[in-house]
């Protein structure tokens, strides 16, 4: 359904059923009100094998890893300590609410940036990835541009025929396994990632999860819709999303069954399996031997890591 809309003509009646049809109700909001009270704090090691050393709520509050800042979020990195044993002190969250299917709105005015860093504004599911993963925000080092991604397990087979202009499909199976390792889309400007997104002060990224396929738009700063603003979203009004997942061939996606119970998560790693694994391909090998070397050895490269937000909002 959502494949037509962008593109038919519709009269009056039909747009007042759709917003009818789209109407969501506010039932979650994280922000500098309650922000850590929402969230867990995942102290495990780092599944994608970084160097990293994700701490609790006290060490990071201890060591100024988080706070609030003029009504805002802060979530940063150790940007001090020389050589840290085990990795460099990080946090990651994860929200203590699960969701099946909404609108989620992230108010972002800093993304953590750099060589080394892998931050990401995710989401998934549990027994991962037979749940899903919804990767909203990611990136690693130097990238300019986001890499929207979902991770499933076998039988999902995506088509995106009306992500905007100038995105690149890397992707269409969202296999976990696959050669790619999930489906997924790059996003064309610097606006929405990176030191980019920063220089701007940010903006808002909306990801829309229904049974029909997963939708993805961002706004800069400056850019937001109105509705948002006013906290009643209206979808329609939106236009072609910066990144679209429907159904594709060879059998498609059954997105009830491919993305369930989704817990929202902020964290920032170093190296690991992408960060690290791309090191020597990337203009950032110019800087150390291997990633590891590099986030060990230079501390203050890491004043610019950290996540600002204003808030995540959920509507279903």
């Amino acid at each position: 359904m959502l494949l037509s809309r962008y593109f038919l003509p519709i009269g009056t009646t039909l747009l007042s059923l759709l917003a009818a049809v789209d109407a969501y109700t506010l039932v979650d909001t994280f922000d500098h009100t309650n922000f850590f009270d929402k969230f867990s704090f995942f102290t495990a090691r780092d599944p994608t094998l970084g160097f990293v050393d994700y701490v609790t709520r006290d060490s990071a509050h201890q060591n100024k890893l988080l706070s609030y800042e003029n009504n805002q979020v802060y979530l940063g990195v150790d940007y001090t300590t020389y050589a840290p044993k085990g990795g460099r002190s990080s946090v990651r969250l994860t929200s203590n609410a699960a969701y099946n299917q909404g609108l989620f709105i992230a108010d972002i005015t800093h993304m953590p940036v750099g060589c080394g860093t892998w931050p990401a504004f995710w989401m998934f599911g549990p027994n991962w990835p037979s749940s899903g993963e919804i990767d909203i925000i990611e990136g690693v080092n130097a990238q300019l541009t986001n890499s929207i991604t979902l991770h499933t397990s076998p039988g999902c087979t995506i088509a995106n025929p009306n992500s905007q202009p100038g995105t690149v499909t890397q992707s269409t199976d969202c296999n976990l396994s696959s050669a790619h390792e999930g489906c997924s889309v790059r996003t064309f400007s610097p606006k929405n990632f990176g030191r980019g997104f920063n220089a701007i002060g940010g903006g808002v990224y909306a990801m829309q999860w229904a049974s029909s396929g997963i939708y993805v738009w961002f706004w800069p700063r400056g850019e937001i819709p109105s509705d948002i603003t006013a906290q009643r979203p209206n979808t329609w009004a939106w236009g072609q999303p910066l990144a679209t997942f429907e159904s594709g061939a060879n059998g498609g996606c059954d997105f009830n069954r491919a993305f369930r119970d989704q817990n929202l998560v902020f964290d920032t790693t170093f190296c690991g399996t992408w960060a690290g694994g791309v090191w020597g391909s990337s203009s950032c090998s110019n800087l150390a031997g291997s990633c590891e070397q590099y986030v060990r050895e230079n501390p203050e490269a890491f004043r610019e890591a950290f996540w600002l937000i204003n808030s995540i909002k959920v509507y279903l």
